[in-house]
């Protein structure tokens, strides 16, 4: 069983500099995957990654997420697919399998939909579950200011500092990054985060 997850960039043609999100992009990709043969950006703003532990699909996405959203006027549009992996090809692209293909359709399913975040694992009942999740999760995160991405981007990347650890590398308080921390939900979303992992084990 393996996670895939395919994406595009909103609204990334309003950036002047398209340098600027697709360099934070890769960042995003190469801090989830040291092996850049697990991800693939291409038509300009849209990217796949196979995130081969399942479990960590949706922290993988939320810090994908956070990292777009670091840049003002960005967000990211992503579908998780969960499944087997059948063929592995030289690309993520040619690769093939369930978790491929449920990524790829339910990508396509989200502009109708108006949503930016869904799963799909074969399992209806549990899909249906953790969309419900993922569309109130987004209710805050769609918002994220980009100082509340910037916290959940280091919170996810530093999991063991403690606040005042987080506020020396931003150059803001302790209290100021407790607020921020509060803003993002971040406590919200790491049990989600939890509640993902232990739905996913089910499988």
């Amino acid at each position: 069983m393996t996670s895939v997850i395919t994406g595009d960039v909103i609204k990334s043609r309003n950036i002047s500099d398209q340098s600027i999100w697709i360099e934070q992009l890769k960042y995003a990709l190469n801090m989830v995957s040291s092996d850049k043969s697990n991800y693939e950006i291409y038509r300009g703003d849209s990217f796949q990654y196979e995130c081969r532990d399942p479990y960590n699909s949706f922290e993988h996405a939320v810090y994908i997420k956070a990292c777009i959203k670091t840049i003002k006027g960005l967000d990211v549009r992503m579908s998780i697919g969960i499944g087997t992996k059948d063929y592995q090809g030289n690309s993520v692209s040619e690769s093939n399998g369930e978790a491929f293909v449920y990524s790829g359709e339910t990508l396509e399913t989200l502009k109708k939909e108006k949503l930016n975040l869904k799963i799909k694992t074969g399992n209806f009942d549990l899909d249906e579950e953790l969309n419900l999740y993922f569309k109130l999760a987004l209710i805050t995160m769609d918002n994220w200011t980009t100082n509340s991405a910037e916290i959940v981007k280091l919170s996810l990347e530093h999991p063991n500092m403690i606040q005042s650890e987080l506020a020396e590398i931003i150059g803001i308080s302790q209290d100021a990054v407790s607020k921020r921390q509060k803003r993002a939900h971040l406590d919200e979303i790491l049990e989600l985060d939890a509640m993902h992992r232990q739905k996913i084990a089910q499988l």
